[in-house]
């Protein structure tokens, strides 16, 4: 099988999309100022590409040269960053949220002269940086409404980066390098946020990111010109950035969300038929259709309910398995599906939807089976920075719900005998990391496979992911536990909203937990509660204490005894990345949080 798609280097993309989508919107983006979507045709793109193609060549930029952006997301990241990879340069992205002191490591490791800064956010982070002395010289400023600091000579807005660009010898250089670009050209620099130790720059090369779009157009030939993706998650995030190049190399329209908290306002404008997610989206969404119909009225609960089961039945007894069902069924399913799963997926805005790729964290096969029994097709995937992304992904039907879906071609997939690592090998794997030959000389066997640090199991062209081998914890009584997986089977709980296990050393499992305080108050009220209690002084009540237990042991009746919840305090303030308690992807920093609140972990295991 081959894809009707030839396998374009990403600086040949605005010459594509001037040849093949001229008059085709292919990105919309929210305009704050007139509170508007507006549209780019393909021969847009591809002018503010080259636009930002001849402002570098303008700043003399050279092959190989590291250019940092550090924006959220919006169009200039993306014609800046084809504008880097047709000037042969290097991109890299860093998180709209990081901190000054993240920002320099990236910059001085990476040795980034010039950065494109989104906000004033990021304006003033950078900028003390470059104050700090070290490589940084230049930065230049997305928007043109950032206030620049007293004594600030060396950067400049946009807007005059372009016009500087405005000339035909700047034009001649940025088309006859663009011409010149090669698949062993080193495309971007991603720096992982890491839940220990140093941050490492992953190298990957446009290699990388051509197999990586390939092997997706030959395992999703559906995906055609005419879907819509709603782009909202970080664009320095890999899953979004090699699922919109994948996008755009196929004409479908991309819509970019600045404001990633907007995104339930933005969907039902959008009508998204695609959009790459993470887990904890599909179960805030779960957790809300949950208590939607738990607080309908009981005739209409019954019926919702009955509709969730015969949606399941439908889509998992036949369609998944490949048999038809019954006319009886079929009729009942579409019936309600017409009439109730519309509705529900309607009120979210995913009512045009074909094709939901999820990964980044493990994915509670609850939550898979209930979005997929309404008719919302979410597909399970696996993937890494170092991978370019995706390794394995469920096909559409005839997937196992608790796998992570089947390898991508052309990746060679095994697992370490004595660890139960995953290790992969293939032409979307790094090279390396960027300026570090340490990590280098750990991250790879001697033949040549990459290691995941991620435990699965194989069987036969299924994977299954088991644990993060270093966040795996040995009990003082030498039992093993696997915290995200007791986390993930939590966090689908209305009641929790963030949680922390702990484990390590310790005779048993306890639990820092962040509740939903205003599920936890209403259940409360049930258990009649007194009403007027600060969060703190709920944090300690036997009877709330009484009411998280039962919670704790209905979550986790499916694990082992050892593996349960025994102790847990209630935190009033939820994890932060701020503090430096959660990764930029929302992932747990499990040495920072024990030291933070080494206190009241310490209490939970007073005898």
């Amino acid at each position: 099988m081959t894809s009707p798609y030839p396998k374009y280097h990403l600086a040949e993309y605005p010459h594509q999309f001037r040849v093949r989508y001229p008059n085709k919107t292919i990105l919309r983006y929210y305009n704050k100022r007139n509170e508007r979507w507006e549209k780019l045709s393909g021969q847009q793109v591809a002018d503010r590409c080259l636009a930002a193609a001849k402002g570098l060549a303008y700043l003399q930029l050279q092959p190989g040269d590291r250019v940092g952006i550090y924006s959220p997301n919006r169009v200039g990241c993306i014609a800046t960053e084809l504008g880097l990879f047709m000037m042969r340069a290097v991109s890299v992205p860093l998180y709209a949220t990081s901190t000054p002191d993240q920002v320099e490591f990236i910059v001085q490791d990476a040795g980034v002269e010039t950065m494109f800064v989104g906000g004033q956010f990021q304006y003033n982070n950078a900028y003390e940086v470059q104050l700090r002395g070290g490589c940084l010289r230049r930065l230049v400023i997305f928007d043109p409404e950032v206030v620049l600091a007293p004594g600030d000579t060396t950067s400049m807005y946009y807007e005059e980066f372009i016009r500087r660009g405005d000339a035909v010898a700047y034009e001649n250089k940025a088309t006859v390098t663009a011409s010149q670009a090669l698949a062993t050209d080193l495309a971007v620099i991603i720096y992982t946020s890491g839940t220990t130790g140093r941050s490492k720059g992953v190298m990957l090369h446009h290699s990388n990111f051509i197999e990586q779009v390939y092997a997706h157009q030959l395992k999703y030939p559906f995906i055609s010109n005419r879907d819509v993706s709603m782009c909202f998650l970080p664009l320095n995030h890999i899953f979004e950035k090699a699922w919109s190049y994948l996008c755009l190399s196929m004409g479908c329209q991309v819509a970019i969300l600045s404001d990633p908290k907007r995104i339930l306002d933005a969907l039902p404008v959008v009508r998204p038929t695609m959009m790459s997610n993470v887990p904890r989206f599909w179960e805030k969404v779960y957790i809300g259709v949950q208590e939607k119909i738990e607080r309908t009225p009981s005739p209409l609960r019954r019926v919702m309910r009955h509709a969730i089961q015969v949606g399941e039945h439908y889509f998992f007894d036949f369609i998944n398995e490949g048999k038809k069902p019954s006319i009886f069924l079929s009729l009942l399913y579409q019936a309600y599906d017409k009439v109730l799963f519309t509705k529900v997926k309607k009120a979210i805005g995913l009512q045009r939807g074909r094709f939901f790729p999820t990964a980044g964290a493990s994915v509670s096969p609850e939550i898979s089976r209930f979005f997929r029994s309404i008719n919302v097709p979410m597909c399970v995937g696996y993937g890494l920075s170092e991978t370019t992304a995706t390794v394995s992904s469920q096909p559409m039907r005839g997937f196992d719900l608790e796998s992570i879906g089947t390898i991508m071609p052309a990746l060679q997939v095994k697992i370490d005998p004595e660890t139960s690592e995953i290790l992969i090998k293939g032409p979307t794997v790094t090279r390396g990391y960027y300026n570090n030959p340490e990590a280098d000389a750990e991250a790879f066997t001697p033949d040549g496979y990459f290691r995941t640090g991620d435990a699965g199991r194989l069987e036969g062209n299924v994977l299954y992911f088991t644990e993060r081998i270093k966040d795996l914890f040995k009990t003082a009584n030498g039992k093993y536990i696997a915290p995200q997986m007791i986390e993930g089977l939590l966090t689908v709980d209305p009641l929790f909203e963030q949680v922390a296990v702990i484990a390590d050393g310790y005779k048993f499992v306890s639990a820092l937990i962040y509740p939903n305080w205003e599920a936890l108050r209403r259940e409360a009220r049930h258990r009649g509660i007194e009403e007027g209690l600060t969060d703190a002084e709920l944090a300690v009540h036997h009877e709330v204490h009484r009411m998280i237990m039962a919670h704790l042991e209905q979550n986790l009746k499916s694990v082992a005894q050892y593996e349960k919840v025994k102790k847990f305090h209630l935190l009033t303030e939820p994890f932060s990345v701020e503090r430096g308690e959660l990764t930029n992807t929302l992932k747990v920093r499990r040495k920072v949080v024990a030291e933070l609140y080494a206190a009241e972990i310490a209490s939970m295991y007073q005898e």
